[in-house]
């Protein structure tokens, strides 16, 4: 199939948002915050709701918008598209930086359609800097200011997701998790990398992020790999190993589906007092402007979470063929739900921070901005109370601005707690990381690592994942009952090594 002439794609946009401004949405998304958010009937059309904010960036001595008690400054300037950010025990912070493999085909006309709106709803990329890259950043008297600088890795493939443990830097690229010798507080990785485990890549890598986070043991490395298509239009062939959570062995690499069904997940996140993984997950698009809510979630191991079948626990995604009723009955309704088409990408708990005390039992949640709405969603940072390892409660709007009007300044994506306790948030359109302290001057007596280690735990990790346990594939054909490792399409493993392909 030819690709659309731009002109043609812009055309086609005009007349989708023009058609989405004239509708009344009339919809109160408060109402899809929480554990039953309210899902109105699904609808769908030749082109799905559409409203973009085109990125103009932060202009000299503008910040985001925080609540009194808190106060907001750029911890680090001129990046190229900051996607996470991740701190190191010794305090130091790593920025990851990157884009979108190139090279995906575009197989419908709306595909054109999106990767002309997603071009302008991601800003100008650093206005050409280099980017696929970490940056380090160090805040050698803990005052909140970076007073060193330095580029860690570069000339990466679109890298995500990070975890250090044990003098190893583990990087989660597009199609592999690569292990780097590091020893904390070196400013340069100069050895060459290993790879511990090949992810599925190419040629599609619809959803390319994929993200790491440890287990509280050190022994396993959880990664997200999201799905290859919206709601499995590409066949599930392209699905294997992809909609899902793995489990992989630290030591030797063998590697396991840990939960499936899960669209796009990220911000992967072990609770610090229950030792329970957390994702933030976007769901499907093309059913309304407000389905399907994304949402945070706790993940259950071999749990499935409903897609393609399904969204939001047991709710039936009629366009998907043939129809997996034996799945759907499994499928798990997910913690809480953060509204419709925010694209939930951060996570960070705040347990042990120096934040007030208001935000110091809970989660903060990045949420990118919407598309595929009528009216924006999303563009700002919440923080979600937790109670015994728990959402509870109303979500609070902690750090906004990122939208102005029919603009944006940028969009916050990676969250992390920085070494003296502040919240850092990745902005990947504003092509900054800002920094958001207590108003008080508080700081942390120490670091507090995102990747959190139980000793305890750590000293009796002693099982290993066995290579046998890799899964197979899943026909979508199939009606038994599904075991651990058919229970959804998503669960194949891509052989061979990952591939080459650069952005």
């Amino acid at each position: 199939m030819s690709k659309l002439p731009v002109w043609s794609a812009a055309v086609l946009v005009v007349g989708s948002v023009s058609l989405a401004a004239c509708s009344d949405d009339g919809f109160d998304v408060s109402q899809q915050y929480g554990p039953d958010p309210v899902l109105p009937e699904p609808s769908t059309g030749l082109l799905p709701d559409l409203k973009v904010a085109e990125v103009i960036g932060w202009e000299n001595g503008e910040t985001p918008t925080v609540p009194d008690g808190l106060v907001v400054s750029a911890y680090a300037t001129d990046l190229a598209n900051p996607r996470t950010v991740h701190g190191l025990p010794n305090g130091d912070v790593l920025v990851v930086q990157s884009k979108a493999p190139p090279g995906k085909p575009l197989n419908r006309p709306k595909d054109v359609i999106r990767g002309w709106i997603m071009s302008m709803a991601s800003g100008g990329g650093g206005g050409g800097a280099e980017t696929n890259l970490i940056t380090l950043l160090r805040d050698t008297n803990r005052d909140g200011t970076v007073d060193e600088r330095s580029d860690l890795l570069t000339g990466l493939t679109s890298p995500f997701g990070v975890a250090w443990y044990d003098d190893t830097l583990y990087v989660a690229a597009a199609d592999a998790i690569l292990a780097y010798p590091y020893e904390l507080g070196q400013a340069h990785i100069d050895a060459e990398p290993t790879v511990l485990t090949a992810l599925p890549g190419g040629p599609i890598n619809h959803h390319w992020t994929k993200d790491l986070a440890l287990s509280p043991d050190g022994r396993f490395l959880y990664a997200s790999v999201g799905s290859n298509s919206n709601a499995g239009e590409r066949g599930f062939e392209a699905e294997k190993g992809r909609a899902a959570i793995w489990q992989v062995d630290r030591l030797t690499g063998a590697a396991r589906v840990y939960a499936s069904g899960l669209r796009n997940p990220n911000g992967l996140n072990i609770h610090p007092e229950t030792g329970e993984l957390w994702t933030v997950v976007n769901e499907r698009d093309e059913l309304g402007p407000n389905l399907v809510p994304d949402y945070m979630t706790s993940v259950q191991e071999n749990g499935f979470y409903g897609w393609p079948w399904s969204y939001y626990g047991q709710n039936v995604d009629e366009r998907v063929a043939p129809a997996r009723p034996d799945l759907v009955e499994q499928a798990i309704s997910p913690d809480y739900a953060l509204t419709s088409h925010v694209a939930a990408l951060g996570l960070a708990f705040t347990n042990d921070s120096a934040m007030p005390e208001a935000y110091r039992n809970g989660a903060f949640v990045g949420n990118r901005g919407s598309w595929n709405r009528s009216t924006f969603n999303g563009y700002k940072v919440i923080y979600v109370p937790f109670e015994n390892g728990r959402p509870t409660g109303a979500p609070q709007d902690v750090v906004t601005g990122f939208l102005d009007g029919e603009q944006a300044r940028g969009r916050p994506v990676g969250l992390a707690i920085d070494g003296t306790g502040a919240l850092l948030i990745a902005d990947d359109a504003g092509n900054t990381v800002w920094r958001v302290a207590s108003a008080d001057g508080a700081v942390t007596d120490e670091p507090v690592p995102t990747d959190r280690i139980d000793a305890a735990a750590s000293g009796s990790a002693t099982e290993q994942v066995s290579p046998s346990t890799q899964p197979a594939a899943a026909e979508p054909s199939q009606t038994a009952e599904p075991s651990q490792t058919d229970i959804a399409p998503a669960v194949g493993v891509e052989d061979g090594q990952p591939s080459q392909e650069q952005q």
